[in-house]
């Protein structure tokens, strides 16, 4: 027997059930999203209404989606702010419209999580449903094979940039230098004096050893750091505390400090094969801090704990010149209206070549030695 639900919490679904489909990746997991909609940072009241997506079949939990009812943009990194400027141009709602993603994560991961490929196309027909009275449905940094099926089904596919950083096999930071040409070599061990001759020290709070005074300077350095840019951050000290509470196994924390207190912090979430440097920030202002908490900090933990990628995030070109490289990311859309899918269509065929002009002169770019 089958059956598909649509719930607004994870609350009523069975946390190894979910897991057992989200696999090892931190942001999947029953506990992260739990946390961001109990939190209220995801939820209807500030522009994500849950409409997760599930299958059962003889009482199991076989598939599902991570949908979200979005009144806005924010919060997503794949931009379509013009998209929805043309609809209203034209008399039209854009929102709400109908989102697949993790909330405020632009991480790569399973979007369409079936226990067989038949699974994931009966999910991929019920999220349509939903979005039939809406403007559009958009899955967000959809792994390879997602995005493949939504290719299939008629999804438009758009392509974006990302920066990783590869372990290959280091033995310590200094070997993953030698690999690097003269000039970046250079260039990193001097901002890496620097930041050691401002009187920096730097400490590693991995799972139980992030404490709530941890947690709390962390959340003041997150929202100082929205503060300068004029936004409003997306994350809570709530949402924070409970993500070390139910997930201390995924969590790690660079904590800098300087004269005995400390001066700013980046959080960073782990499984057993990548890291994910997710957010930063700083209450004094101390000369190249953000490449040491953000980059050289992560990747000598990433050697330490032979951790093989460790994901930058998106935007930035100044990553590629510490050592992590573009990587392409796929997002997948379905626009229910067929003149502003054709001009999205078109849109995107010109930005994917564009795209790959970009890619491909980062590349050249590339701070390691020619192999040979």
């Amino acid at each position: 027997m089958e059956s598909v639900r649509v719930v607004d919490s994870l609350a009523g679904v069975e946390r190894d059930e979910w897991n057992a489909l989200a696999g090892a990746q931190p942001f999947l997991r029953h506990e992260f999203l739990s946390a961001l909609i109990e939190t209220g940072c995801a939820a209807a009241r500030s522009g994500w209404a849950p409409q997760f997506l599930l299958l059962y079949r003889s009482g199991a939990l076989a598939g599902a989606m991570p949908l979200f009812a979005k009144t806005h943009s924010y919060g997503e990194y794949v931009f379509d702010w013009a998209w929805a400027d043309a609809h209203e141009r034209h008399g039209l709602d854009y929102y709400p419209k109908l989102v697949c993603a993790v909330p405020f994560t632009p991480v790569r991961g399973a979007r369409i999580m079936g226990v067989s490929n038949e699974t994931r196309k009966q999910l991929v027909a019920s999220a349509l449903d939903l979005a039939r009275d809406l403007s559009s449905l958009h899955v967000l940094f959809a792994r390879d094979e997602d995005a493949a099926l939504l290719g299939e089904l008629g999804f438009l596919i758009r392509r974006t940039v990302q920066f990783h950083w590869k372990n290959e096999a280091y033995a310590d930071f200094e070997d993953f230098l030698a690999r690097l040409s003269h000039a970046r070599r250079k260039n990193i061990r001097q901002e890496r004096r620097r930041v050691r001759e401002a009187g920096v020290t730097f400490r590693w709070l991995e799972g139980a050893a992030i404490e709530r005074e941890h947690w709390q300077f962390f959340n003041r350095c997150y929202r100082h750091t929205y503060a300068l840019h004029r936004s409003t951050p997306y994350l809570s000290l709530e949402f924070f505390l409970r993500l070390g509470a139910s997930m201390p196994q995924h969590t790690m924390m660079v904590l800098a400090e300087k004269e005995n207190r400390p001066v700013a912090a980046s959080l960073l979430l782990r499984d057993a094969r990548s890291l994910y440097g997710r957010y930063w920030g700083a209450v004094e202002h101390i000369p190249l801090l953000h490449f040491e908490c953000c980059y050289y900090q992560p990747i000598e933990y990433a050697i330490c704990r032979k951790i093989e990628i460790f994901e930058g995030g998106a935007q930035g070109e100044h990553k590629i010149f510490r050592g992590l490289m573009p990587v392409q990311a796929l997002s997948a859309h379905w626009l229910a209206h067929p003149q502003f899918a054709r001009a999205v269509e078109s849109f995107l065929e010109r930005e994917t070549l564009g795209l790959t002009q970009y890619v491909n002169e980062l590349i050249e770019h590339s701070p390691f030695k020619e192999k040979g």
